[in-house]
This record gives structure tokens, C-alpha cells and sequence, in this order.
């Protein structure tokens, strides 16, 4: 269900020893078109809001998580308030604790990858945000927070490492197919992603 309406005030607002409990989401996508000379993490691409106070940098989607909704839940209604985007939560990539700029106020944030499937071209918050698609390279330098780039960098180990596989298992279907001899791959994202091969049970007997 798309969201209309951003939820306002924080009589819900869920706490932990005195933290506001605060949650956000990584969107990201790969490339149409995955080049195997390419290095991993040039396979996909992630998306930044604009701070809704103007300010230096940007950051990933994120608020607070209140009483009456999941963990996924909030994920899900923060990215799609701030940034207009809809997909697929997966697991979480950690728990970071850490406080404003003046030392006023305390946090705990939970952060998940969220493989985008929608975007939406009204959003809550469109007036007030930009959001922008960029490289894992462009992220690391323009995102404000040093615990989103944290949890940037987790999800860039646990994407690259799928990329390795179906690189790995690419190369082995071309060398069985033909020889060595390849053609150019059109890989239609996620969805064609290819797990490795199955052991053959008869080859190790």
C-alpha cells in the first residue's frame, strides 16, 4: 500500500534505555547491464535523499520506528515517505548507536538493504527531498553519516560476494558451453542473477 501521507509526531515513538530507536533502508539496484571486467561493486547502484534541513551531504532514508509497526514495517514506510521508492526488505545489516551533532540527543539505528522494484513518482515528502541514483564511489563521498557509511560498506561486502559467485559461475557455464569462447552477457538484473552450480554427487564418488 503506498503511503500518502508522512505520519507526523512521536507519541508512538519506540525508546531503549533512554534512545530514540530510529530505522532506514539502503535502497539500491543493479545495472541493466553487468560488465564482467567491471569491478564488483561497479554492478550496482544505490540511492540518497537530500537532508530535509538543507545542510552539506546526503544520506540514506531513515526515521523513527514507532509502537504499532514492525521493524521491516518502519523500513519499508520511512523509504517510501522519504524517498518514493518500494522493494524487497532483506536482512538486516546491524545495529549503530550514536548521538546529534550536539551531544543532545541519543540514537539506536537499524539499517537494511532494500532492492528497489518501484519507483514512485509522488511521494510524501517530494517537495522537500531529491533523491538521486549514484555509484557506491559517489556514496562513500557524498553521504554525511559515518554509520550509514558503515553500513554501506556491509552491504557492499555481502553484494560483492554474490557478484563473485555469478562471475564465477558465469565463466564456468561459457568454458562448458563453448569452450572458452564467449559472447557478450545482457543480464536483466537481479533476475538473472545464477547461483553457483550443485556438487554433482557422482563426481565426487
Amino acid at each position: 500500500m503506498v503511503i500518502l501521507v508522512a505520519r507526523t509526531g512521536r507519541h508512538l515513538q519506540r525508546y531503549n534505555k533512554g534512545r530514540r530507536q530510529v530505522v532506514g533502508c539502503i535502497p539500491y539496484r543493479y545495472k541493466d547491464i553487468i560488465d564482467l571486467s567491471l569491478g564488483d561493486e561497479d554492478a550496482f547502484e544505490v540511492l540518497l535523499i537530500s537532508p530535509q534541513r538543507k545542510g552539506k551531504g546526503l544520506l540514506f532514508p531513515k526515521g523513527g520506528w514507532e509502537k504499532d509497526e514492525t521493524i521491516e514495517d518502519a523500513a519499508r514506510r520511512e523509504t517510501i515517505e522519504e524517498a518514493g521508492v518500494c522493494g524487497n526488505i532483506e536482512g538486516k545489516l546491524g545495529t549503530w548507536y550514536f548521538e546529534n551533532k550536539s551531544g543532545a540527543a541519543a540514537y539506536e539505528g537499524h539499517m537494511f538493504p532494500l532492492f528497489v522494484t518501484e519507483e514512485l513518482d509522488l511521494w510524501p515528502e517530494k517537495d522537500i527531498r531529491e533523491r538521486l541514483w549514484m555509484t557506491v564511489r559517489e556514496a562513500r563521498k557524498l553521504c554525511q553519516h559515518g554509520w550509514m557509511k558503515e553500513a554501506l560498506e556491509l552491504l557492499i561486502s555481502r553484494l560483492t560476494s554474490q557478484c563473485r559467485w555469478t562471475k564465477m559461475d558465469l565463466f564456468s557455464r561459457i568454458n562448458r558451453a563453448s569452450g572458452g569462447h564467449g559472447n557478450v552477457l545482457h543480464l536483466g538484473c537481479r533476475a538473472q542473477v545464477l547461483a553457483p552450480p550443485p556438487a554433482n554427487p557422482a563426481e565426487g564418488a
